[in-house]
């Protein structure tokens, strides 16, 4: 029997990982199973630890073969190829997508309190599970990975197949697999103890990887003159939210994000926004709007004056902290987000210095849009026809200094490729140019 457990087998499988030590690397376990064996990663390569939550989409009548894949944060992932020869049709994608979301966001809500805030954007993403037998998921989940903005993408498992090893090569940039028997049957039969891990167990192991790299009390904090990196609790009114706040050394700005509706602080396409603007020498603040109780009620979703209420306080609290207090602020809205913050920087105390709005529903404040005083840039897909009405009417009413750019062939999410680019190279422009200490 080649593994005692999963963890003996993660303990293996970190040996033949330890090379990426340091390529910045995020260890992302495949629930259930592979979250123990990435675990054991994890603490070899010093690396985050977070899971990986995606369904395949599986052809109606051959459920194995994947016709695509979704993941958190809307993203999906399709093959044309597949869809093409099996006769799919639109209807049958609608169906079985979304089933397959609602198990997503189910899975997510049920682990988001124990996961680390690491965008996998320009870093190594490490996709670990405890074996594999077709690997249809092992591809699904890398090619969300590559959506997240994942630098490289390397699958790493204690066992599989040699057929199904060779399949994936083209896929990731690296496989590593330590086992890879021409008689296989199946993954368990590698494995002294191969009992079910619960759900619990994964949240466990979350916590205990999180805590690990947390500086202890007492000890050396992150957060110091020189800048902040690293997860907050933000406290707005009686709620307290997680968040991921990160300050550069020397920042010139800070910018605080409002996601669209659907979305959290975990939000692919903020994260690659955010980490351009910390490149520009900004720092960043991603935190959920609303509590996982709230956002049950989607009424909460689209309470833009709840939403903007929200991101004040937590505006509030951000200059209370000694690593934000002397920095001028700027709100960076997508979608629903940024009808929340222009209507939070219309506000007659209002400290915000400069509003960005991505595909933004500035409609959605309208009554106010006339008190906002920060200058406000307004980008918006050249595809996304009905939002680009939306945001030439709101460039109308806005009295401040205001700018609507147009990129073209981009459609609302900004999903084409280099226009997310556009998009964050316009925000970093717009905040240095008006985020002067």
């Amino acid at each position: 029997m080649p593994f005692r457990d999963r963890h003996e087998a993660g303990r293996r499988l970190a040996e033949a990982l330890l090379h990426l030590r340091d390529a910045s690397p995020t260890v992302l376990g495949l629930p259930r199973g592979g979250v123990p064996v990435a675990f054991e990663v994890a603490q070899a390569l010093d690396a985050p630890l977070d899971v990986l939550i995606v369904r395949k989409l599986g052809v109606p009548h051959q459920p194995e073969l994947g016709m695509g894949a979704v993941g958190e944060d809307g993203v999906r992932v399709l093959n044309p190829e597949v869809i093409r020869g099996s006769g799919v049709t639109e209807e049958d994608i609608a169906q079985i997508e979304a089933r397959e979301r609602i198990a997503v966001e189910q899975r997510a809500r049920l682990f988001c309190g124990a996961r680390p805030d690491v965008s996998l954007a320009g870093r190594t993403a490490i996709i670990v599970d405890d074996g594999l037998a077709t690997g249809g998921t092992a591809r699904a989940a890398i090619q969300v990975a590559r959506v997240h903005g994942a630098d490289r993408v390397v699958l790493a498992v204690p066992v599989a197949p040699p057929d199904t090893i060779d399949a994936l090569q083209s896929d990731a940039d690296e496989v590593v697999c330590l086992a890879s028997p021409e008689q296989f049957w199946a993954i368990g039969a590698w494995y002294g103890d191969f009992s079910p891990t619960v759900d619990r167990e994964v949240i466990d192991l979350l916590h205990e990887a999180r805590k690990a790299r947390t500086p202890a009390a007492g000890g050396s904090d992150a957060r110091t003159h020189a800048g902040y990196d690293g997860d907050v609790e933000v406290h707005a009114g009686e709620h307290v939210l997680p968040g991921s706040l990160t300050i550069p050394p020397g920042a010139s700005g800070v910018v605080v994000f409002a996601h669209g509706s659907g979305s959290s602080r975990h939000s692919p396409r903020n994260r690659y926004v955010a980490d351009a603007l910390q490149r520009g020498g900004l720092g960043t603040l991603l935190f959920d709007l609303l509590s996982p109780e709230e956002e049950v009620d989607r009424e909460n979703v689209f309470d833009i004056p709840l939403l903007a209420r929200r991101l004040a306080a937590a505006t509030d609290w951000l200059r209370a902290q000694s690593v934000a207090r002397e920095l001028p602020v700027g709100y960076f809205g997508a979608s629903t987000g940024a009808g929340a913050a222009l209507w939070a920087a219309a506000e007659p105390e209002s400290p915000v210095q400069a509003v960005v709005s991505r595909g933004g529903r500035p409609d959605l404040a309208r009554r106010r849009l006339r008190e906002v005083r920060a200058p406000t840039l307004l980008i918006v897909g050249g595809r996304d026809d009905l939002v680009i009405d939306l945001n030439r009417e709101a460039a109308g009413h806005l009295r401040c200094e205001r700018r609507l750019e147009i990129v073209p062939s981009a459609t609302h999410l900004f999903e084409e490729p280099g226009t997310l680019e556009v998009v964050a190279e316009l925000a970093c422009r717009w905040f240095v140019d008006h985020l002067a200490t």
